[in-house]
């Protein structure tokens, strides 16, 4: 039992999604319209996302760096649509338990200071501890829906989060946008990256859906295995 997960993201022609760059050549709101049609009240992001968009500058630095040592996880409180941060080791902190009607849920692994997850509990947010020297994505995925009753969720990047759930076999859908412009630039995260293993066949996928809002183009793919 886990969510029904789609990856909903935009890029440039060339595949590449920093969010600066994109901003610059989306003509409009093209991206959120598109996600609230997915229907999927709660996102989740990676830890340098989350780190640019929402976290506080400053990292967390436990004075008592004991890990929580054990799968645990905090509800602070109900809510029907969860903002969710992976954070493995515990890094990010936070100003506020909320963002734009999501509650705050951040995702570490088991080796995370208790600390941490003490000072999260103490700020009013949810947490979630799961898997040995990394984040167990899948269990994580089975507690979001089995604790949290999360029965949808957009994965919005970035690009090795992406392929993190790619990797696992936890997408049920990519939702792609492409923006009119190009980047070009050298270096830059495409909308899946991170995979170490050279050998991986190419994940296929079936169009399932296209549509053209103003000058971007938006395209749903279920997989074919």
């Amino acid at each position: 039992m886990r969510p029904y997960i789609i990856c909903h993201m935009i890029a440039s022609v060339d595949g590449r999604i920093d969010c600066d760059m994109t901003e610059q050549i989306e003509g409009g709101n093209e991206y959120y319209e598109a996600l609230e049609a997915l229907a999927c009240p709660s996102m989740l992001m990676g830890r340098v996302t989350m780190q640019m968009h929402y976290a506080l500058a400053e990292p967390f630095v436990a004075k008592d760096p004991t890990p929580i040592g054990g799968e645990a996880f905090h509800i602070a409180r109900k809510a029907d649509a969860y903002c969710i941060g992976i954070d493995t080791h515990g890094r990010l902190q936070w100003g506020e338990a909320e963002f734009d009607g999501q509650a705050l849920l951040v995702i570490t692994d088991e080796e995370a200071p208790k600390a941490y997850h003490d000072r999260l509990t103490e700020q009013g947010v949810s947490w979630i501890a799961v898997g040995k020297n990394g984040i167990n994505l899948a269990r994580a995925m089975e507690l979001l829906a089995e604790e949290f009753k999360v029965q949808r969720l957009a994965i919005t990047g970035g690009g090795h989060i992406n392929g993190a759930f790619l990797e696992a076999g936890l997408l049920d859908e990519v939702s792609f946008m492409v923006a009119p412009g190009i980047d070009g630039r050298a270096g830059m995260a495409a909308v899946f990256d991170g995979i170490s293993d050279q050998s991986r066949p190419a994940t296929q996928l079936r169009l399932e859906s296209l549509r053209q809002l103003g000058e971007t183009v938006w395209m749903r793919y279920k997989f074919k295995n």
